[in-house]
């Protein structure tokens, strides 16, 4: 009889395709197990689902660890596997604008998410490409309402995880003239985590054996493809728009095919939580990060 385990999504979207394509593409079956997913409520973390046994694997960030750390406390769960090594956020204009440069976003309003690490991303991001971020007429977006407010007319630029920018170009209204990710670079970005204690069971084993095919099989496959395999996670979004924007995050470079959460990009984590002023010290990567059971 195959074995249930519960999986949380903080958030979901084509950007989590590694973890998506575990469920979908049947890895989790193939190894005995009847995968069932969810999605944190708004303002409930993965984590807690983790803590109260609800949850067996959770989709976070291993900024996750970083609030903890800050009290003096070891976070109650530890990421064990990236994601994603760059940030799946873009910068969509109004404007198609093919000599777009990151200075532009001072001559028009932009609509940016606000969620703790979006928005510490984009800070950064800003930074890195010689602006003050603080210069910017920045209009403070929710993640649920910001693509309404923008196909309404609000603002000239949006800042916005695939695919909802890429929606916005297959609608007509916006284009996508930058990525964050390129911006930044390789970063530990999104994460797969859990408790010790599950992470020492057998379960755990097989879970990571899936999710490494799983990611294996993603990089490797055309992008058509896998957006056939993950079409029934998304009835709301066009195929040929899922198909690019998986297509664009395999470019990008966000799905290594190492599954290991590496020092440089926790390294990284720690340099723009350090530039937004959320940490008042560089963690240690021992706390925060475990390597994924062999």
């Amino acid at each position: 009889m195959a074995q249930p385990i519960s999986i949380q999504f903080t958030r979901f979207s084509a950007f989590y395709s590694p973890l998506i394509a575990t469920i979908a593409g049947g890895f989790l079956k193939d190894e005995g197990f009847d995968p069932k997913y969810s999605i944190a409520a708004p303002g409930k973390s993965a984590i807690a689902g983790l803590v109260d046994g609800s949850v067996q694997v959770a989709q976070s960030a291993p900024s996750a660890g970083f609030a903890p750390l800050e009290k003096g406390q070891l976070p109650p769960a530890v990421h064990f596997a990236q994601i994603n090594e760059k940030d799946g956020f873009f910068i969509a204009a109004r404007k198609a604008d093919p000599d777009f440069t990151w200075d532009k976003l001072k001559t028009g309003k932009t609509l940016v998410d606000h969620g703790g690490q979006p928005l510490a991303m984009f800070k950064y991001a800003c930074f890195r490409k010689g602006l003050d971020w603080k210069s910017l007429p920045i209009v403070d977006a929710g993640m649920d309402t910001m693509d309404q407010a923008f196909r309404n007319g609000t603002g000239d630029y949006i800042h916005q995880q695939g695919p909802a920018p890429q929606q916005l170009e297959h609608d007509g209204i916006g284009h996508v003239v930058a990525s964050v990710g390129e911006a930044i670079g390789p970063v530990a970005f999104s994460s797969l985590a859990a408790t010790r204690e599950w992470l020492a069971t057998d379960a755990a084993k097989r879970f990571t054996r899936a999710y490494r095919k799983a990611r294996a099989w993603l990089i490797a496959t055309p992008a058509a493809k896998v957006a056939e395999v993950e079409a029934a996670f998304f009835p709301g979004i066009h195929r040929d728009v899922l198909t690019q924007t998986i297509a664009t995050y395999q470019k990008l470079g966000c799905w290594t095919p190492h599954a290991e959460i590496t020092r440089p990009a926790f390294e990284v984590a720690l340099d723009v939580f350090e530039y937004s002023g959320l940490i008042t010290k560089r963690h240690r990567y021992e706390d925060v990060v475990a390597q994924p059971p062999a």
